[in-house]
This record gives structure tokens, sequence and C-alpha cells, in this order.
């Protein structure tokens, strides 16, 4: 067995995700509260829960690209989360990547249609 196989030196391939990812979903998970939070505090303060209170919210330029970096950040969290959860219990490589790829662009497509709802308020 040669020397580079054995050993904190030795050879790793494969995926290398790990810390960049966990940093990544505590990253999103912040945005992801943050907003909550200023639902929250806005709810406080109108006490609206109407909609025509939810559409002047909305209709604030502001509030529309922090919605849209909270769903973003909702969508990347989630496929961090989904991604390893088919690395880890799919074993058979051409099922894990379809339903990678299926993961993948169902997830484009919720972006998409976030992007269409908020502006269209």
């Amino acid at each position: 067995m040669p020397i580079y196989q054995i050993g904190p030196k030795r050879l790793v391939v494969g995926a290398h995700y790990g810390l960049k990812e966990w940093i990544i979903q505590r990253i999103t998970a912040v945005v992801m509260v943050v907003f909550t939070i200023v639902l929250l505090v806005d709810y406080c303060i109108t006490g609206s829960a109407t909609y025509e209170g939810w559409a002047s919210l909305f209709s604030n330029q502001f509030m529309k690209l922090l919605t849209l970096l909270a769903l973003f950040s909702l969508f990347y969290h989630a496929w961090i989360g989904v991604r390893d959860i088919w690395m880890d219990y799919i074993k058979p490589v051409s099922i894990r990547l379809t339903l990678q790829v299926l993961t993948v662009l169902y997830l484009v497509a919720c972006a998409a249609y976030a992007v269409q709802i908020l502006w269209k308020v």
C-alpha cells in the first residue's frame, strides 16, 4: 500500500462538503430569522393581517428584496439539506443523481415562481 493512502496525509477524493456547507446553512438560517423578525415587527406595529396590509407591505421595494433574499436562502438551505439526505441514504448513483436533478429543477422552479409573485404586487 503506498504511503499517501495512510494517515492524515492520505489522498482524499470525492465530495468535499462539510464546513463550507455548514456555514452556508447557518447564514441562510440567520437570513430567514431576520426576515421573520421583520414580519413580526411589522405585524406588531400595524396589526394588519388583511390583504391590503400585506399588499402595501410587499409593495415596498426593500421588502420585495428582503423577501426574495429570504426565499433564495430558504431554497439554498433546503438544497443543502436534501442533497445531504440523497447522498447519505441513496446508494445507487443513477437514482441519487436523478433525485438531485429533480430537486434542483423543483427548487429553481419555486424560485422563478417566487420572483414572479413578488414583482406582481
